[in-house]
Order: C-alpha cells, then sequence, then structure tokens
C-alpha cells in the first residue's frame, strides 16, 4: 500500500513579495525614457572566455587498424624475428649482422612474399619468416661477392599479361638469366632463380620506425657499398668482375597471372591476420 508524504516541513510562499522585488516593464521603460535626454557614453564590450579547442591531427606514420592486421607491426615481432635471425647467423658462419630490412619480394611469377633482409660483411641473407608463430621458415644466403648487377627502376610487363602491377623496385642479380632452365623459368616454386626483385613493404608508413626499415632507397645506400667491399676483398681470387648498378626498367615475363592475381589481392604472401571462420 503506497502512502503520500508529510507536508508539514513546507511553508507557503507569496507571489506578490517576488513580484515587488522584480522590476516591472513599465520601470524598464521609464529608465529607457530618461537615458534618452543623456549623451551615449563610451559602450562597454565585455570579453568570454575563449572556448576554441585546438585540434590535433592524426600521426601520419599511425594506422592502428593496419598495425593490428599485419603480425610483423606487432609489438616485439620484428624485435624477435632479428634477435632469432642474428643468432642464428652468429652461431653458424660467425658473421655479425650490420642492418636489416622488412621488403615485399616480387618472385619471377608476380607474387607477393614478405621478406627479412639482412646485411653482413659477406652474406646478404633473404628470410621467410612466420611472424605468426615467430619462426624462420626458410633462409637464402647469396655471397656478396657473387652479385653482379642490380637494377632499379619501374616494372614492365608483356603487352598482353592481364595483371600488371605499377611502382618501382630493386633487382639483385647473382647469375645470368641466359642460362636459366627453362623448368626453372615455368616453375613458380623455383629456388633456382639467379636473382631476387625487391619493392617496399605496404606497412612502410605505419610508424617511423617501419618507415626506416621498410625504405628500398636506405636498403640500396647501405647494399652496394656492401657487395663493393667484398669485391674489392676477393679481388685476389681472380674474379675480376665489377659490381654494375642500372636504372632500368625491371621486367616480369607474366602473362595469364591469375595465381598471383588471387594471391596477391588476398595478400596470401603476408603473415595477416585473416579472421575468424565458423561453420
Amino acid at each position: 500500500m503506497s502512502t503520500i508524504g508529510s507536508f508539514e516541513g513546507f511553508q507557503p510562499v507569496s507571489l506578490k513579495q517576488e513580484e515587488d522585488d522584480q522590476p516591472s516593464e513599465t520601470d524598464h521603460l521609464s529608465k529607457n525614457d530618461g537615458d534618452l535626454g543623456k549623451k551615449p557614453g563610451p559602450r562597454q564590450i565585455s570579453r568570454q572566455p575563449s572556448v576554441t579547442k585546438s585540434t590535433l591531427y592524426p600521426n601520419p606514420y599511425h594506422q592502428p587498424y593496419a598495425s593490428r592486421k599485419y603480425f610483423a607491426t606487432r609489438p616485439g615481432a620484428m624485435e624477435t624475428a632479428v634477435e632469432d635471425l642474428s643468432g642464428h647467423i652468429t652461431q653458424t658462419s660467425g658473421e655479425t649482422v650490420q642492418g636489416y630490412w622488412l621488403l615485399t619480394e616480387i618472385d619471377h611469377w608476380n607474387n607477393e612474399k614478405e621478406k627479412i633482409l639482412l646485411l653482413t660483411d659477406k652474406t646478404l641473407l633473404i628470410c621467410k619468416y612466420d611472424f605468426i608463430m615467430l619462426s624462420c621458415v626458410q633462409m637464402q644466403q647469396i655471397p656478396l661477392s657473387a652479385i653482379c648487377r642490380i637494377c632499379l627502376g619501374k616494372f614492365i610487363f608483356p603487352g598482353i599479361s592481364l595483371d600488371k602491377r605499377p611502382g618501382e623496385g630493386l633487382r639483385i642479380c647473382w647469375g645470368s638469366t641466359e642460362g636459366q632452365s627453362l623448368l626453372s623459368r615455368w616453375n613458380p616454386w623455383s629456388t633456382e632463380v639467379p636473382y631476387a626483385t625487391f619493392t617496399e613493404h605496404p606497412m612502410k608508413y605505419t610508424s617511423e620506425k617501419f618507415l626506416e626499415i621498410c625504405k628500398l632507397s636506405g636498403f640500396t645506400s647501405k647494399l652496394i657499398p656492401a657487395i663493393k667491399s667484398a669485391h674489392k676483398n676477393s679481388a685476389g681470387s681472380g674474379r675480376g668482375e665489377e659490381l654494375m648498378v642500372l636504372t632500368q626498367p625491371i621486367l616480369i615475363e607474366t602473362y595469364t597471372g591469375l595465381m598471383s592475381f588471387i594471391g596477391n589481392r588476398n595478400k596470401l604472401g603476408y603473415s595477416l591476420a585473416r579472421g575468424s571462420v565458423g561453420f
């Protein structure tokens, strides 16, 4: 059963007193009429405090969604990978890593593959690293003294190619393509190709740190002096072959390109968070 509370504590208030305290409309008019005969004085403008708030523009290097999507950009992933690979190189060959980069390799079938490149005094190492399981899947070692040509330029394709890519890249050659067998040329999984082609990683602008290790020009500026130094040290072996640095288009001989079209559009060559699948 509901009850109504007592009103004993409340006292009635007279409205007449409130009306007497407030000035009436006629009072306002009389005051205004009395002021007409007076000269208007200097008008005072009241200044109110500014309520404008400064807007901070977003950091151009920060893309939170992309950072979460690619496992390579997650906190500690790149550092763990470099530490593991550097320790393995030091233990097996006794060499010290001078620098590392995260780039995208483009194979002879135009497939993109995420790779870590490490440079020592004698060797260039191209590593396929699984950033999900934090383990090295494949490591290719190329002696710097064997590299004979570097090409810098835009990608070009045959006229009838169905899957073309824009942009520029870097091709490192350590042998002649003329001696390449027909089987290795048309085998998409061949490891006997005497060159490697790279371009910048798509996460280059994620942060300032990745801007440095994903920049192709930064890698090239360290690679060329290291190769020249290795050639100089191996001059006594009778090689007599100097490094050629060329600026010319980079040809990728793909025609139908169906395999690369599917793989590159779905980023199958990257350690990527692909969401959950339920049935």
